[in-house]
């Protein structure tokens, strides 16, 4: 993962932070939720913001992980690169995965698709306390095969 260097951040609290997601990011393509789910500090949170989601708390959060990977197995990151701010590690990246499972009620299609991401890793002191992700949701939708439904919504 690259990074770029934060100005007036504490080395040892950017070092430390760098860790933690760093885990974050490896232990959700293990498919370790557990382990991703530690690297939160006390209570897991994340914001979708594509689609307004939010998943507070252990159980909502494993909820979602599952979710997710059954919709995309073989999700995964590509080209992360890591900016440090005051009370933040931002991190862009491609999101890659498959269909191979239902996505929101959908069937699996069996395609590929790759969005850019932007996640904002929100800290409290040492403490990771929520992950907020941007993402363009049509153009994975459509990547995926299931652009008619967005067609449908427009239609509405």
């Amino acid at each position: 993962m690259a990074d770029e260097q934060a100005t007036g951040l504490d080395p040892a609290l950017r070092e430390h932070r760098r860790r933690v997601v760093e885990e974050h990011f490896e232990s959700e393509v293990a498919q370790e939720f557990d382990r991703t789910l530690e690297t939160f500090a006390h209570h897991p949170r994340y914001e979708i913001m594509a689609t307004g989601e939010v998943y507070d708390g252990p159980e909502e959060v494993m909820a979602y992980y599952v979710r997710t990977r059954t919709a995309f197995p073989d999700q995964r990151h590509e080209n992360v690169r890591l900016h440090f701010a005051d009370d933040a590690v931002i991190a862009e990246f491609d999101l890659l995965g498959t269909n191979l499972g239902e996505f929101y009620g959908l069937p699996p299609t069996g395609k590929a698709f790759r969005v850019s991401i932007v996640g904002f890793f929100l800290f409290e002191g040492e403490d990771l306390v929520n992950e907020r992700i941007y993402f363009d949701a049509a153009s994975l939708v459509n990547q995926i095969g299931h652009g008619a439904l967005l067609a449908a919504l427009a239609d509405t």
